[in-house]
């Protein structure tokens, strides 16, 4: 008898996950490598966060909470909501999971039957595909390439949508390209769903604090609040309050969809850490200063990696509006051979090969669906970013 379920065959392993552990056992074993495959802020999570956290520990709140989160950190997201995106949720419509990443799986787990397809743009996050399949769902794939900004159209949508899709998700900004859709944008896609009333809507706004050039990322409901009754607005602290670690993903959706979340969850993991959930209200209703500190940092590295990999042979390299990634095209680089000696048939080969003789971690476009191009991460210091496209440049400039 096979041990490993036959379901657990649809998907792989997260391959930013196996790069970032591949990365991290070289630089154990002494190899000079910059790793630039993690999608995690480089800077610590705010003081008065941890603060709120000691406290909570202090005060012995360590027990467990509701399946769905302590009432003071879903009025917390309520209030964010609302002041952010101008969204009103009430309590009972929030729920909150150990990291965004839950929150994806249950809302996907608990709404998708054998069949129903779930629309995604591509470049897309790794995990969408996986997690529709592995709850029995089909993944329709909609490629965005850079003549479009990275961003789906309103024809594009209604092309993709059949009469078995449940679901269009939605990252705004994206990642890995860091694309990201504004109100007029996003209105065009609106008013397609505003056609199709069977169709759910699952927008994940994780790094919309991440923005720059006073570019403000619009979410489906502040646009269309006419969608509320079949949208999920998920969000988190991992990004935008340096928090990854904390595992704090949160959600608004209607009732119905919450309590199936719910009951899922609490099958799982049950509730998020106590812990986490008051820091998370801290961050969430607190100070926010550290966040404008933050985007001025990342706009800086931003502009930096997209003038320097726009100089390497081969490669153009698209500015984002949002997030902490670029995603370059290596078009310029395809069928050449590494100094080394190592053709470069595909995005993959060039990823692999600029980690084996450069010793740069980046991750492959196809992991996000969308291949001939790379992922780098500049949540990290200017100086690893410098170095690391220096090395970049001349790995293009060795091909022959």
């Amino acid at each position: 008898m096979k041990l490993v379920a036959e379901r657990l065959d649809r998907i792989a392993p997260s391959q930013t996950i196996t790069i970032t552990g591949k990365t991290r056992a070289l630089k154990a074993a002494g190899r000079d490598v910059i790793g630039l495959s993690s999608g995690e802020p480089d800077f610590d999570t705010p003081q008065n966060v941890k603060d709120a956290a000691i406290k909570a520990i202090m005060d012995g709140k360590t027990k467990y909470t509701d399946v769905a989160g302590t009432p003071e950190l879903r009025k917390a997201v309520c209030e964010k909501f609302k002041r952010d995106n101008h969204i009103d949720y009430k309590p009972e419509e929030i729920i909150i999971a150990t990291g965004g990443k839950q929150v994806i799986f249950n809302a996907l787990m608990a709404t998708i039957d054998k069949g129903d397809e779930a629309i995604i743009p591509t470049p897309c996050w790794v995990s969408y595909p996986d997690i529709v399949e592995l709850a029995e769902g089909t993944p329709v794939l909609v490629p965005c390439g850079p003549n479009a900004n990275f961003k789906m159209t309103a024809d594009q949508l209604e092309a993709a949508i059949t009469p078995k899709t449940k679901w269009l998700i939605l990252n705004n900004p994206c990642n890995p390209t860091g694309a990201a859709y504004n109100k007029e944008e996003l209105k065009a896609l609106t008013d397609v769903l505003l056609r199709h009333p069977d169709v759910w809507v699952f927008t994940d706004d994780i790094y919309e604090k991440l923005a720059y050039d006073g570019f403000k990322p619009a979410t489906i409901l502040e646009v269309e609040p006419a969608l509320k009754n079949r949208t999920i607005t998920m969000n988190g602290c991992s990004k935008a309050y340096a928090m990854t670690g904390w595992r704090i993903g949160f959600a608004g959706a209607p009732v119905e969809l919450i309590k199936a979340m719910d009951k899922l969850q609490g099958q799982s993991t049950s509730n998020t850490s106590s812990i986490s959930q008051a820091a998370a209200v801290e961050a969430l209703i607190g100070p926010q200063e550290s966040i404008d500190a933050m985007v001025v940092v990342y706009k800086r590295r931003r502009d930096m990696v997209v003038d320097m990999l726009n100089q390497a042979p081969g490669i153009h390299c698209h500015k984002p509006e949002g997030a902490f990634y670029v995603f370059p095209s290596i078009a310029g680089c395809i069928g050449k051979t590494t100094k080394g000696g190592k053709k470069i048939e595909s995005d993959k080969d060039f990823v692999e090969a600029l980690l084996d003789e450069n010793g740069v971690a980046a991750v492959h476009g196809s992991a996000f669906m969308f291949p001939g191009h790379f992922r780098i991460s500049y949540a990290t210091s200017d100086e690893a970013l410098k170095e690391a496209c220096t090395r970049i440049q001349q790995f293009c400039k060795d091909l022959h």
